[in-house]
């Protein structure tokens, strides 16, 4: 969809048998927004698609030049005598800027995006982009990290345990028989997924090879860099939001040029210009920070494994997670992935003891604090002893779902089996098919009065603990404290120094920190995310409770992990507690295929914008009619909603959405076009000129 730049009539991606290609000219020099029209000779015609690089005449004097292919059009915009030609197709000793062109053509294909906007997403950042301190990775990344200079490189290397070496030999072996291919790591917490993947990239470094190490959170910047830097040096470079747009191309021109081996950054760091990767790695491969918001809304795991087979000669694509995606545990099942388990602790520890409270008896007994008896009680001893605790709440599942205290019943849409949002008036809503019911004043379960929205916060979470445990050292980690930056890092370093008894904070506290005096971890509110009106709401707690648990007793001291949760008897508290993977990817497939929900099937969201809200209501229900009647006949697509956005206005744009499901992604893209094409049809009658739209497959996240 937006084909503005492929010919009518030819498919994206699609060969055309003549016609003309628009390219762009020396992407190094950023003439990215400035497109060419050449003729495609016949010689050619059938041998170029979109990202090819081609040599063409260029300039007043017809210099030839690299050029990349960006789309087709049957017609020119001038005068077809003022055309120039074509001259060959350049398949040998391309550049890395080559690959991500055919990159942004497989994303604009796949996530139905525009070409600009693909290219602008893989390009590094402009020449002319001006840096106010010419640094090197090593300044301005590492000394942003921590206090005084990085530590100096470890050399030794560390003995792998059997599991460990297991994973390297068979990636290895696969490479050097010139087997390309993608591969899962389970390993729970504390197992060492992290040396498993020095030791791959030390190898394909002696191979000449380099490697790409993509991570989720910018919190998790600080300590992986120092782990990579003490073994690697400066060959290491980061690439993180808090650098300008100068710096980012400066570490990329490095990259280019061959004076590092290894970049660390979140999912933009897979477009870093290596001349030869060998490996890119995706740590916490679980994480919904991989899929972008932005268009083109690709995922991190579907285009680092696009991209490993563009590069010269293939790349390996290697996946780590204590628990991993439905989506890469399917994979793994059908035999796509090669899987491997570590089911060792190698840092001293054993997995923490997991303690269940029911919140409900808690209301019954009178307790009405954020903290159940049982942690309170443990929260002292553990203070008592000189260790330290975590404290965690999910803030982001505040979704306003409604609840019973007394019963735990949760008001749910009899149509998606999701959890239903509170709005005003006492109105409850499904996001998904826009199922509106009145909330009632007593729970239609146990008639109790104890019905409300569920919400809470890290800050009344941190006034509470700081009114039980007066003598405590607090320190507050979420968004309202990581402001500043270098925030995240003070705060980490703080606590790793023992500097503060208690960290309370969101998911980001939970994400691959290894603190070793900790020795007691509370889940406050296990129920905020297993009810955010989301499809994946099981699947985001199961991972989010174990890998909260996974943070205590990862040192010498045994750990006790506290889940506090008004439904303990749900297949994803109980199984998060006893860590059981397998039997929560047997219950929640069971759950999606009965749904539809990926990765038993597709999903598409098509989301519609306008400042008008009856503009985006209206043109949300023209389309819904319009696929309902075009799918009528085929039994195979499901069409839900059209409803209003999970947030129905951000800076006075109103959103609406509908979702379709069905087993055929293509044909899931046919019906987007058919959107699109709508919308073009109105716009040529001169109506729905306000109206945008946007189209996400598989979502992470709700809309």
């Amino acid at each position: 969809m937006n084909e503005e730049m492929t010919a009518p009539g030819t498919a994206p991606g699609q060969v055309p048998s003549c016609g003309y290609a628009d390219v762009i000219i020396d992407i190094s020099h950023e003439r990215v927004d400035h497109p060419f029209t050449y003729r495609i000779p016949p010689e050619l015609a059938g041998k170029i698609t979109e990202g090819s690089a081609v040599t063409v005449p260029f300039g007043q004097g017809d210099t030839l030049r690299k050029a990349y292919v960006i789309g087709f059009r049957d017609r020119p915009g001038m005068a077809p005598e003022r055309i120039k030609s074509i001259r060959e197709v350049i398949d040998r000793d391309l550049p890395a800027e080559a690959v991500l062109i055919r990159l942004a053509a497989w994303m604009k294909k796949t996530y139905d995006s525009t070409m600009i906007a693909a290219l602008k997403t893989v390009l590094p950042a402009s020449r002319r982009v001006k840096l106010r301190e010419k640094k090197q990775a090593r300044e301005s990344g590492a000394e942003q990290l921590h206090d005084g200079p990085g530590e100096a490189p470890d050399t030794a290397e560390t003995a792998l345990s059997d599991e460990q070496q297991r994973v390297v030999d068979s990636l290895l072996s696969d490479f050097d028989n010139g087997v390309r291919k993608s591969y899962l790591v389970c390993g729970i917490t504390g197992s060492g997924k992290t040396e498993v993947y020095i030791r791959c990239i030390e190898e394909m470094i002696k191979r000449g090879r380099q490697a790409i190490v993509l991570i989720p959170e910018i919190a998790l910047t600080w300590q992986t860099y120092r782990r990579f830097a003490n073994r690697f040096g400066d060959r290491v470079s980061i690439m993180n939001s808090t650098l300008s747009g100068g710096e980012k191309f400066d570490h990329f021109d490095r990259a280019r040029r061959g004076e590092i081996d290894i970049i660390i950054g979140p999912r933009s760091a897979l477009f870093t210009p290596f001349p030869n990767p060998g490996l890119i790695i995706i740590d916490e491969e679980h994480e919904s920070s991989y899929k972008s918001e932005n268009m083109p809304k690709y995922h991190a795991r579907e285009t680092a494994e696009a991209l490993a087979g563009m590069v010269p000669g293939g790349a390996s694509v290697l996946m780590g997670s204590a628990t991993p995606s439905m989506e890469a545990l399917h994979l793994a099942a059908t035999g796509e992935y090669g899987f491997f388990r570590l089911t060792k602790r190698l840092t001293g520890g054993t997995l923490p003891d997991v303690e269940i409270t029911d919140l409900r008896e808690e209301l019954r007994a009178g307790n009405r604090t954020p903290f159940s008896r049982s942690l309170t009680e443990r929260m002292n001893e553990c203070l008592e002893k000189g260790e330290q605790a975590m404290l965690f709440i999910n803030r982001r599942g505040m979704a306003g779902f409604v609840s019973c205290r007394s019963c735990g019943y949760v008001y749910k849409c009899p149509h998606c089996d999701v959890s239903l949002s509170s709005h005003s008036g006492r109105r409850l809503i499904c996001h998904y098919c826009g199922h509106e019911e009145t909330m009632q004043k007593v729970c239609p379960s146990c008639g109790s009065k104890y019905v409300s929205s569920f919400k809470a916060g890290t800050e009344a979470i941190e006034i509470h603990a700081k009114r039980l445990f007066p003598e405590a050292r607090i320190l507050r980690m979420d968004a309202d404290t990581t402001r500043r930056k270098g925030s995240y890092e003070e705060i980490l370093s703080t606590f790793s120094r023992g500097d503060a008894d208690i960290l309370i904070g969101t998911q980001m506290i939970v994400k691959g920190h290894d603190f070793p005096k900790v020795t007691l971890v509370g889940i406050l509110a296990a129920d905020l995310s297993l009810n955010t009106g989301d499809y994946r709401a099981a699947e985001r707690t199961w991972q989010l409770l174990v890998q909260a648990a996974g943070r205590a007793g990862r040192g010498d001291l045994p750990g006790h992990v506290v889940i506090q949760t008004y439904q303990p008897e749900h297949y994803a508290v109980r199984l998060a507690a006893r860590q059981d993977l397998d039997a929560f990817f047997k219950e929640e497939m069971r759950y999606r295929a009965m749904m539809q929900y990926p990765p038993a099937g597709h999903l598409l969201a098509v989301q519609i914008f306008a400042k008008d809200e009856e503009e985006a209501a209206g043109f949300a229900r023209q389309i819904g009619e319009l696929i309902e009647r075009a799918t009528a006949e085929d039994g195979t697509t499901r069409v839900i909603g059209p409803a209003p956005a999970m947030i129905g206005r951000i800076n006075d744009v109103y959103r609406y959405g509908l979702y379709l499901k069905s087993r055929d992604r293509e044909r899931l893209r046919e019906l987007g076009a058919m959107a699109e094409a709508e919308l073009m049809i109105e716009r040529q009658r001169g109506e729905r000129k306000q109206v945008m739209l946007q189209f996400d497959f598989d979502p992470v996240r709700g809309f």
